[in-house]
């Protein structure tokens, strides 16, 4: 699978691992939920939370969100920069891989140290 199809499907892991997590920390209306997800799952936000794991990430972890983060996009949102969307694209084709290969707890880990300290 190419690295941009890995961030694909890696984008819609991420969104309902938000998506679960939002739930289950009391955000109870249909329109927090929507603006808060919104928030979690836009580039520069995941490229700011990609940094909590880039260090406990194995050699073949890192392998992946590189390759992936180094794939030239032909465009990015107006609301991130390149790099942000590029590091964003990683951290999905990561999560993307995880899914594939049914690391559930290995990408359960991630997520969750991705999110400590968050609301």
């Amino acid at each position: 699978m190419s690295n941009l199809g890995l961030a694909y499907l890696g984008d819609g892991v991420y969104e309902v691992m938000v998506r679960a997590w939002l739930c289950l920390h009391g955000k109870l209306t249909p329109g927090r939920l929507h603006r808060a997800a919104l928030a979690y799952v836009a580039a520069p936000r995941q490229a700011a939370l990609v940094e909590k794991i880039l260090p406990a990430l194995t050699p073949e972890e890192t392998q992946v969100f590189k390759r992936a983060r180094n794939a030239s996009p032909h465009s990015y949102p107006k609301g991130a920069t390149r790099g942000e969307y590029q590091t964003a694209t990683g951290l999905e084709a990561l999560f993307g891989w995880l899914y594939l290969r049914g690391e559930t707890d290995r990408l359960n880990a991630l997520f969750e140290t991705m999110m400590e300290g968050e609301e």
